[in-house]
């Protein structure tokens, strides 16, 4: 089920104030939806997406920004780039606990906060910041942090 503009822009304002000082990575990126919303508010936008139809599509949807980038990258087998602010995961309650012990692993090796956007499900038993509709937002703190999560 894809993201809708009309929600992503609500998340991107409401629950996350996006801007230029933004570097936004949709881990599962699809068509690139989000990626290109992201880049509208000035964020450096990275897609990961492991289908390589969904790839050359969310290529030839954002061929002329510079801010939107997608890679044909396994997120499981991947690490964040260093500069990463926010993560979004359109969230699978399946995966969710595996993803959220991939998102403490990046916050460890980065030493610092990763803000996550997800829709759909959260992360069961942390508690999100806050929520608007299907989004929540969550903070993944670095362990060397007293405020690590996982």
């Amino acid at each position: 089920m894809p993201s809708r503009r009309r929600y992503i822009k609500q998340a991107f304002t409401e629950l996350y104030d996006l801007s230029d000082s933004d570097i936004l990575v949709d881990v599962g990126s699809g068509d690139g939806v989000v990626l290109r919303e992201a880049a509208k508010l000035g964020a450096k936008a990275i897609g990961y997406e492991i289908n390589p139809v969904l790839v050359l599509i969310s290529k030839l949807l954002s061929q002329h920004n510079d801010l939107v980038k997608t890679q044909m990258a396994d997120f499981w087998l991947s690490q964040l780039p260093d500069d990463t602010t926010v993560v979004y995961v359109f969230a699978v309650s399946r995966d969710i606990e595996k993803i959220a012990i991939w998102l403490q692993r990046e916050a460890n090796r980065l030493g610092r906060k990763i803000s996550v956007i997800t829709y759909g499900s959260g992360f069961g038993k942390l508690m999100s910041t806050k929520n608007v509709g299907a989004y929540k937002l969550y903070y993944f703190q670095s362990l060397q942090s007293d405020k690590a999560q996982v």
